[in-house]
């Protein structure tokens, strides 16, 4: 099975195995990674399930909609090129092995 790994704020590694067509967010709540909060469920309200994704499959993602890049302008941890929104970043097989760093602080 294609697996996620995520580096947790506490410098731990989880990987995760990932289902195509489910959120990254979705992926995270269900595997217990701390630091994603997904206040808002996945509407792409609240923008704490900001998350920094690995160059190579950051390039291998499609463009941040319109609605995405207005709320990654509200992120309380550093916003870099490579920020998500977790919700709306939808898990496809090709994107296995995909690492998500989850931010210092998502408040």
């Amino acid at each position: 099975m294609p697996e996620l790994i995520f580096h947790q704020r506490d410098g731990g590694i989880r990987k995760v195995d990932a289902k195509s067509g489910v959120s990254v967010m979705q992926l995270a709540i269900q595997a217990n990674i701390r630091g994603i909060d997904a206040e808002c469920g996945g509407a792409c309200a609240c923008a704490t399930c900001h998350v920094y994704i690995d160059e190579k499959h950051a390039q291998a993602l499609p463009e941040p909609t319109a609605e995405e890049a207005d709320m990654l302008e509200g992120v309380a941890a550093e916003r870099r090129p490579n920020s998500r929104l977790a919700c709306q970043v939808i898990f496809e097989d090709s994107l296995d092995g995909m690492v998500v760093e989850v931010p210092d602080r998502q408040f």
